[in-house]
């Protein structure tokens, strides 16, 4: 996969054929989740397959979804946390992430479907008692085909000067520089990741030697760590076809800076 052109190019699927998937793509797709476990050495959380699609989606209908509506799906993924702190999180949003990417490798869309607003004993009944704490699932399958002549909707995306600072919060990076640094081209897709209701929260502040990764948040409000997990996966999976094979190391701390709320999440060495 050339992640650019996936970045480039990666939409939500919202419309899925409602046929269960052969069973060996279901074996696929079961492998996928065993490998990226064994390879999450922070531990934290679960995949869980549900295959019956129909009952996933028959019992959130009208509790989550977009606008009320439910995406219909055939199979789900759900991540489910064993416990709620800081890198779990994180690191759930990461794996997440990573797991579209590796669904789309066997021809497989996907749609982030957060369930978090549901009733928690509702979450038990639906997707088992066992379970700890789920908040979001991914809804898999095989998009419906569509017309051609129906243009894809395009969301506006922050420029790289309003997410990349030069040493401090509140200087903008030339984008001249970060080139010569050989960084402009990690940025200018970056600027593509998904994030939630396409806020684009993340900050980062580039040093002689290192990124800071910053989420900005409201008063009131946690601060987005699934977001943070998702623009890491992408940033070292960027870094890594140039060459750079480091990983981010979290950090913690606030900062406010004018009327704004930011969260350290990571650095990363250059």
């Amino acid at each position: 996969m050339i992640m650019t052109n996936f970045l480039k190019d990666r939409r939500s699927v919202r419309d899925f054929r409602i046929k269960s998937l052969a069973p060996d793509v279901l074996d696929k797709i079961r492998k996928i989740l065993l490998e990226l476990e064994k390879e999450n050495k922070k531990g934290g959380f679960e995949f869980k397959l549900y295959e019956n699609g129909e009952f996933i989606h028959n019992s959130l209908e009208g509790l989550a979804g977009y606008s009320g509506v439910m995406i219909e799906a055939p199979h789900y993924i759900a991540i489910d946390l064993l416990n709620n702190d800081d890198k779990t999180v994180i690191y759930s949003g990461y794996y997440m992430e990573k797991l579209i990417t590796k669904l789309n490798e066997i021809g497989l869309d996907s749609c982030w479907i957060s369930v978090y607003d549901v009733d928690k004993k509702k979450r038990k009944e639906i997707f088992g008692e066992s379970t700890k704490e789920i908040n979001f699932i991914l809804a898999i399958g095989v998009p419906k085909r569509k017309n051609p002549f129906i243009p894809i909707p395009f969301s506006e995306r922050k420029s790289v000067e309003e997410i990349v600072y030069d040493k401090e919060l509140g200087k903008p990076m030339d984008v001249e520089l970060l080139e010569t640094r050989g960084l402009g081209d990690i940025f200018f897709y970056l600027r593509f990741a998904p994030s939630i209701r396409n806020q684009q929260p993340w900050r980062f502040i580039v040093t002689n030697d290192k990124v800071h990764l910053l989420v900005e948040y409201e008063d009131g409000k946690n601060p987005p760590l699934i977001d943070a997990g998702i623009v890491m996966y992408y940033f070292e999976s960027l870094a890594y076809m140039q060459g750079v094979k480091h990983e981010w190391a979290l950090l913690d701390g606030f900062v406010h800076e004018g009327n704004k709320n930011y969260k350290y999440i990571a650095e990363y060495q250059l």
